[in-house]
C-alpha cells in the first residue's frame, strides 16, 4: 500500500478526522433505542443496570486514551490509530455475539479500549500542525461534526432494530470502523517525524504527567472539562429512561435526543466561526454561565412543584444547555492542550483519560440516583456547571489566555 506523503485537503482532514473521532459518539449512541431490548434479552432484572451498556464502554475509553497519546508519542501516530480501530472491531464482534450479560460489557470495554486510539490520537495529530486559535477553530468544526452525530445515530440504531435487531447495530459500527481505517490508511499522511519522537518508558511517561501537572492551565481545563462531560455523560446514560419512561415519547425517543444534539452541532458550528474574533477563553466561560443560569432557574422551579414538568420545557431547557455545550468542548480541548505541543500526544492522553475517567465517576454517580425524575439530572448539571465556572477561574488566576 503506497504510503501518502501530501498534507491533505483542509476539507478532507476535517472530514477524515470528524469521521474517525466520531466512533465513540456513534458507538455510545446507536444503543440507546435498544436499551430495553438488550435487557430483556439477556435477562437483566435491573433496568437501571442497562445504563452500563452506555457508561462501561468509557472505562475502557479511559484507560486507552492513557496509552493511545504516549504510544503514537513513540512509534507515529498513524500505527496507534491503526491497532485502535482493530481492537475497536474485536469488541464489536464481541459484543454483537454476545449471549450474557456481561460478556457484552466485555466487548463495550473492548470498544471503548480501542476507540481511545482514533479518538485521542488525531487531537495530537492536529496539534502537530496547528496551535492557538486555529488549533481551535478546527477542533470546534471537527466537534461540530462530532456532536452532530449523536444527532442521527438513535434514529440509525432506531431503523436498523426495527430492520434487523440490536445485534445489527454493532455489525454497523464493525462497517464504519472499516471504513475509515482503510480512508485514513490510503490518504493521511504521519505527522510525527522519527526526530520529534519521544521513547516510551515508564520515566518518560512519569515525568511527562509530571510536567503537565505542573501547568495550570492544563490541569484546570482537564478537570472543567471532566465535570462538562460527566454532566453530558448521564445525560446519555438515562435518556431513554427519561424520554420513554417518563415522557413516553415510544418511538419519538430519537427525534428528541436529536434535537438537543443538532443544538449542540449548531453551538459548536458558531463557536468555530467565533473563536478567531473572540477567542477561546471568552467563549467558555460566557457558555458555562448561560447553562448555569438556566439549570439553577430550572432547578427552583422544578423544586416548587410535585409533577414533571411539560415535555416543551424540558426541551426549551435541554435545548439552551447543549447549544452552550457546543461553544465550550472543543474549546476546553484546546485550551488543555496549548502548553503541551512538544508531547501532544501524552497531552492529548492525558487530558482525554484523566477527564474522561472523571466524567464516568459522576455520571455513574447521577445515574444510580435517577428515581423517576429529571431532578437528579437538573442538579447534576447545575451544580457541575457552577463547578466547572469555579475551577476555570482558578486555572485563569494570574495568567492570561
Amino acid at each position: 500500500m503506497k504510503r501518502p506523503t501530501e498534507p491533505l485537503a483542509f476539507g478532507e482532514f476535517i472530514a477524515l478526522l470528524a469521521l474517525t473521532v466520531s466512533l465513540v459518539a456513534m458507538s455510545t449512541d446507536i444503543m440507546l433505542p435498544g436499551l430495553a431490548d438488550i435487557g430483556r434479552d439477556l435477562c437483566v432484572s435491573d433496568i437501571n443496570k442497562t445504563q452500563y451498556v452506555v457508561s462501561i464502554l468509557f472505562i475502557g475509553f479511559g484507560i486507552g486514551q492513557l496509552l493511545a497519546g504516549p504510544l503514537s508519542d513513540t512509534f507515529g501516530r498513524k500505527p496507534i490509530i491503526y491497532l485502535g480501530f482493530a481492537i475497536f472491531i474485536a469488541g464489536s464482534l464481541l459484543s454483537m455475539l454476545a449471549t450474557d450479560f456481561y460478556v457484552m460489557l466485555a466487548g463495550r470495554v473492548l470498544q471503548g479500549l480501542g476507540a481511545a486510539g482514533p479518538r485521542v490520537v488525531p487531537v495530537a495529530l492536529i496539534r502537530d500542525g496547528y496551535e492557538g486559535r486555529v488549533m481551535a477553530r478546527i477542533m470546534s468544526f471537527i466537534m461540530a461534526v462530532f456532536m452532530l452525530v449523536p444527532a442521527l445515530a438513535p434514529v440509525v440504531g432506531q431503523v436498523v432494530i426495527m430492520v434487523a435487531g440490536w445485534r445489527a447495530c454493532f455489525a454497523l459500527l464493525l462497517a464504519m470502523a472499516s471504513i475509515a481505517f482503510v480512508w485514513f490508511s490510503l490518504r493521511q499522511p504521519e505527522t510525527l517525524q522519527s526526530k520529534n519522537r519521544r521513547r516510551f518508558t515508564l520515566a518518560s511517561l512519569g515525568s511527562g504527567m509530571l510536567e503537565a501537572c505542573r501547568i495550570r492551565a492544563t490541569v484546570g481545563y482537564t478537570l472543567t472539562a471532566g465535570l462538562v462531560f460527566g454532566a453530558f455523560l448521564s445525560y446519555l446514560a438515562t435518556s431513554r429512561q427519561i424520554f420513554q419512561d417518563i415522557y413516553d415519547t415510544g418511538d419519538w425517543f430519537a427525534l428528541y435526543f436529536g434535537m438537543a444534539a443538532i443544538a449542540l452541532g449548531a453551538g459548536s458550528i458558531t463557536s468555530s466561526k467565533l473563536v478567531v474574533r473572540i477567542g477561546m477563553h471568552p467563549l467558555v466561560v460566557r457558555g458555562l454561565v448561560i447553562a448555569t443560569l438556566a439549570s439553577w432557574a430550572f432547578l427552583t422551579g422544578l423544586l416548587s412543584v410535585t409533577t414533571a414538568p411539560p415535555l416543551w420545557l424540558f426541551m426549551i431547557w435541554l435545548l439552551i444547555l447543549f447549544g452552550c455545550r457546543g461553544f465550550v468542548f472543543g474549546n476546553i480541548n484546546a485550551l488543555a492542550m496549548e502548553p503541551l505541543g512538544h508531547m501532544a500526544g501524552l497531552g492529548a492522553a492525558i487530558i482525554g483519560s484523566v477527564s474522561t475517567l472523571i466524567a464516568l465517576s459522576l455520571s455513574v454517580l447521577i445515574g444510580a440516583q435517577f428515581d423517576g425524575t429529571i431532578v437528579p439530572l437538573v442538579v447534576g448539571f447545575a451544580v457541575l456547571d457552577l463547578a466547572a465556572l469555579g475551577v476555570i477561574a482558578w486555572s485563569e488566576k494570574g495568567s492570561k489566555s
